[in-house]
């Protein structure tokens, strides 16, 4: 009985997900054109991100050991990334900070469903979907410039990275929006670390020295990004998989008690 329980549970949160994409659609293509240039500009500022690589390979053949072609694949991650955290995290996520100070957070902490749930999929932006087809075709030019077909056990490495990746991109953003709960303006915070997020486009062994350990495991911008590309390359160690895998899971599970002792200080319009 409590397995049939919790599979209606989740039978439950996969259709409010699957209803709240469907309206976040549904609003986007309201206006179909502007839904059209959106994408196009998300478009064109992701092949943007690839001018700083072509610069800097005119005059040299590799870079802190990588190749232009290698290169490209971190450039991919960072371009899909970048789709995922402005089309599905920071929509919803950021919202957040509205809530509180308007105190209209009650109608979502009402609701007979997991708050961090609601509040992390109240809204998306369908357009940013641009950035995840333009990761493709880096993909794509990037392998057949270096002549390799990715093994099946290589695509599994590089897809649980991504999905580390994404757990520790949503919880970052969650800890820094639960920061409004404590004080007004968070807004400096937020823009501070989509600057941050730039650097994730560049192989993480460019840096060195205290920015190294920064962007390994502090806020692990390389994992993000690096690991995936060496696992699609053939040459990712399992047991870094494994510390991946591992990071992902504590910001996750950190982001969470975070947020659940950060809304018992929440007080609404009405307190």
């Amino acid at each position: 009985m409590k397995t049939l329980s919790v599979w209606s549970s989740l039978l439950s949160y996969a259709r409010l997900l699957a209803l709240q994409l469907k309206t976040s659609a549904l609003l986007a293509l309201q206006y179909r054109v502007d839904f059209a240039l959106d994408a196009l500009v998300e478009v064109v500022w992701a092949v943007s991100a690839l001018v700083p690589l072509l610069v800097i390979f005119e005059t040299r053949n590799t870079i802190a050991g990588w190749a232009f072609a290698e290169a490209l694949l971190v450039v991919g991650w960072f371009t899909m990334l970048q789709g995922v955290i402005e089309g599905a995290i920071n929509p919803s996520l950021l919202s957040i900070v509205e809530h509180v100070r308007n105190g209209t957070l009650d109608f979502l902490l009402i609701k007979p469903k997991d708050a961090q749930f609601l509040l992390s999929t109240s809204r998306f932006s369908p357009w940013k979907c641009a950035n995840v087809i333009t990761a493709f075709v880096i993909f794509g030019v990037a392998l057949r410039r270096i002549e390799r077909t990715p093994t099946a056990v290589d695509i599994a490495f590089a897809t649980m990275l991504f999905v580390a990746a994404v757990a520790i991109l949503y919880s970052i953003t969650l800890l820094s929006v639960s920061a409004s709960f404590f004080v007004v303006r968070i807004d400096n915070l937020t823009y501070l670390f989509s600057s941050l997020f730039d650097v994730a486009r560049w192989p993480s062994s460019v840096f060195r020295g205290a920015l190294r350990f920064v962007f390994t495991f502090i806020i692990p911008f390389g994992l993000m990004t690096t690991y995936p590309a060496e696992a699609l390359l053939g040459r990712l160690p399992v047991m870094r998989l494994a510390v991946a895998l591992t990071i992902a899971l504590a910001f996750v599970i950190g982001s969470r008690v975070v947020l659940r002792r950060s809304i018992r200080h929440y007080t609404s319009a009405s307190s």
